[in-house]
């Protein structure tokens, strides 16, 4: 019995370090997204985007809500009193992002996926100027253009003739607009209700759920349909836990722990994590281009962070 103890109580405390290391915990969000975009460019065949979008949230809410009832029931006035930001909050980050990245892979690859998801960072600072008034520094435009910098080497694979000769098309530009309310979201993340991150989450899925529906409704009229297979129902269990329940409550605290802009440049590890995830399924080989990025991205995350936390001091003193 006291094994048992001893043991429930380390794994206590180390959910709590995981729960307080941000960089930990957004490595592993950065994992979960990459997979999703792979995933999600793989079953556009099996499963149609808004069918994705739909039962990917509906199953995680299914989830979500044996821990997160006990913190809603309390939560519940703050919630209600702060409605405007919670609906919002779900409609950008839960509907339109997941509706948008979906169908924009059903006509663009997934390595154009993670070239435009790359300029996060970026309008993340830009959006957070615009919106929020944020003061930018020269550091942290320079930490975005580093990393960037090293995103672009993974993607073209140390070959800029690569960059160039990618095609874009519409769904590009789907995926682009999917990007920008994307960092509308995690800039308005800061205004949202003082509740626990499980509340804040629920109500956000809930939100975001009732948006997808009526388009889910609108595809299957239409004709399209989820493939009955065991890959369909992988893709689906996938995206329901991983990039959805965990990866989003992961990527709040994030931004509760070391603020909205160097939480948006950390996502730039995404292409990193995905070219691991395709050495991994596809029998890819490790190139020096992606040592040569991993440096690049590790040095502008370094960079614009360090920037970010000489501004939070400088304003506490």
């Amino acid at each position: 019995m006291g094994i048992k103890r001893s043991g429930t109580a380390r794994m206590r405390n180390g959910v709590s370090a995981l729960w307080s290391h941000a960089y930990a915990l957004l490595a592993l969000c950065s994992l979960f997204w990459a997979g999703n975009s792979i995933v999600g460019r793989a079953a556009r065949d099996l499963v149609p985007p808004a069918a994705l979008a739909f039962w990917r949230w509906t199953i995680a809410l299914a989830l979500l809500l044996p821990l997160a009832w006990p913190h809603l029931k309390r939560d519940k006035e703050v919630l209600r009193a702060h409605w405007p930001m919670v609906l919002l909050l779900g409609l950008l980050g839960i509907g339109s992002f997941n509706l948008l990245l979906y169908t924009g892979l059903q006509t663009t690859t997934a390595l154009n996926s993670m070239l435009i998801q790359a300029a996060q960072p970026a309008l993340i600072l830009i959006v957070g100027a615009l919106v929020m008034r944020d003061r930018t520094s020269v550091r942290q435009i320079a930490g975005v253009a580093v990393s960037l910098a090293g995103v672009l080497v993974i993607i073209g694979r140390g070959d800029p003739a690569a960059l160039v000769a990618l095609r874009w098309n519409e769904g590009d530009a789907i995926i682009g607009v999917a990007v920008l309310l994307w960092a509308l979201y995690s800039v308005l993340l800061r205004l949202r209700p003082t509740v626990h991150p499980l509340s804040l989450l629920g109500a956000s899925i809930f939100v975001g759920v009732l948006l997808i529906a009526p388009v889910y409704i609108a595809e299957l009229l239409g004709g399209r349909r989820i493939v009955a297979s065991p890959e369909s129902a992988l893709a689906i269990a996938y995206v329901s836990v991983f990039p959805s329940f965990l990866a989003y409550l992961f990527f709040n605290r994030g931004v509760e722990l070391i603020g909205s802009a160097a939480t948006g440049q950390f996502l730039n590890v995404m292409p990193l994590m995905g070219a691991g995830l395709a050495m991994l399924f596809l029998g890819e080989a490790l190139h020096l281009f992606h040592v040569a990025g991993l440096v690049l991205i590790v040095a502008g995350i370094w960079v614009a962070g360090m920037a970010a936390g000489a501004q939070a001091s400088a304003a506490s003193t």
